[in-house]
């Protein structure tokens, strides 16, 4: 029989799920598959959009939804709970920060693999422990990633001011239509400080964030990469580092001497910062695939993480920039330019104030200038906010 406590927990987390807002992935995501993850950087928004699905898919009564550091597992497995669930005839288990749980991937197996009609869907918030244990799941789950809020999201989630996905073509094509009397530069001003993740509503946003730095930095990363408290410190200070300078050129000898590394570690160490959404690594266009690319920049991932890192105001032209790569990576290939600050296909990027002209980029066919401080566009030039309606 399955443990009262549970049943009350979940109905209890069900009561507190809000319902009028959905983020951009939940009509993306292949809810039907038997083992599908949402994975992607700590405060996201992935717990709450596993409930809302519940919520409307729980009419046969056969589902159940747990949070793997909740105290049923202190003395029980995930494979204990899936045998009892289907033994009661429940056919759907959702398992919230599955990566909290010892063994979790090869309990994910042993389910799939033994019981046919049942579906697991699960989060995980630290996205390097879900890809380590993705090795033993590549041929069975399907994995979506998450990122935070959109500008669009934003608008729609806090101010009510609901504008649709524009695609990059739609908004090079000047398409995008507003409300009347809208005015976004001080709502996208208050975005680019503290409107990424779907939680700066509540009191304390800065603490929040804090917090999450912290969790993922003295939790999240040590774990899946096994370090100890020294290499965690490094860690630390290599993102204080980046942070300081960004955008950062890599520069693998500077770092191994300031940290005290190896050099051979630098990018290692890198790819952890920015799996665990601390940093951005912008590549070049080798190959032509991305992340095949030799690193050319570096920037924290987002600007809100920018103003809980970054002592006083971050620089404006660095939280542009950020702000476009970051936005424009859920949906494009975003890559460097020799000529410009970013290339997406053929088209190539200069990012900057209302005054920015068009001379770095004059002799590029498809050289575009994406200017801060200015609400509607024209050919050639395009406003900074109308990146933010990608996703």
């Amino acid at each position: 029989m399955i443990d009262q406590r549970l049943i009350n927990y979940m109905q209890e987390e069900l009561k507190r799920t809000p319902l009028e807002f959905k983020r951009y992935m939940f009509n993306k995501i292949l809810w039907n598959d038997r083992l599908v993850g949402l994975v992607g950087p700590r405060g996201v928004g992935k717990s709450t959009m596993v409930k809302q699905y519940l919520l409307e898919n729980n009419q046969e009564a056969d589902w159940i939804y747990v949070s793997a550091d909740h105290s049923y597992f202190s003395n029980h497995t995930l494979t204990d709970l899936a045998e009892e669930f289907i033994k009661e005839g429940g056919r759907h288990i959702i398992i919230d920060e599955i990566h909290k749980l010892q063994n979790w991937s090869q309990s994910l197996k042993e389910i799939y693999d033994s019981h046919g009609r049942l579906q697991v869907i699960f989060t995980g918030s630290s996205v390097l422990d879900i890809k380590k244990g993705l090795v033993d799941l590549s041929r069975r789950a399907l994995i979506f990633e998450m990122q935070g809020l959109s500008f669009r999201e934003y608008l729609a989630l806090y101010h009510k001011i609901k504008l649709p996905i524009y695609s990059l073509s739609k908004i090079l094509g000047l398409e995008v239509e507003t409300p009347p009397d809208f005015h976004p530069l001080p709502l996208f001003r208050k975005y680019l400080k503290e409107g990424y993740y779907p939680f700066s509503h509540l009191p304390g946003y800065d603490i929040r964030l804090q917090q999450i730095i912290a969790q993922t930095m003295d939790v999240d990363i040590p774990a899946f990469a096994g370090l100890n408290l020294t290499t965690t410190r490094k860690l630390k200070k290599m993102l204080s580092i980046i942070s300081s300078t960004a955008p950062f050129k890599p520069s693998v000898h500077h770092l191994a001497s300031e940290l005290k590394i190896s050099k051979n570690d630098v990018p290692e160490y890198m790819l952890y910062l920015e799996k665990a959404g601390m940093l951005a690594q912008v590549r070049d266009d080798t190959g032509g695939m991305r992340g095949l690319g030799k690193v050319e920049k570096v920037f924290v991932d987002n600007t809100n993480l920018m103003h809980a890192l970054i002592p006083g105001d971050p620089n404006i032209g660095t939280q542009r920039e950020t702000f476009f790569f970051n936005q424009m990576r859920v949906n494009n290939d975003v890559t460097t330019s020799k000529v410009g600050d970013f290339r997406i296909k053929d088209y190539v990027f200069e990012v900057g104030g209302k005054n920015k002209g068009m001379k770095q980029i004059a002799e590029e066919n498809k050289g575009i200038v994406v200017k801060d401080d200015i609400e509607y566009g024209q050919k050639g030039f395009i406003p900074l906010w109308h990146f933010g309606l990608n996703y």
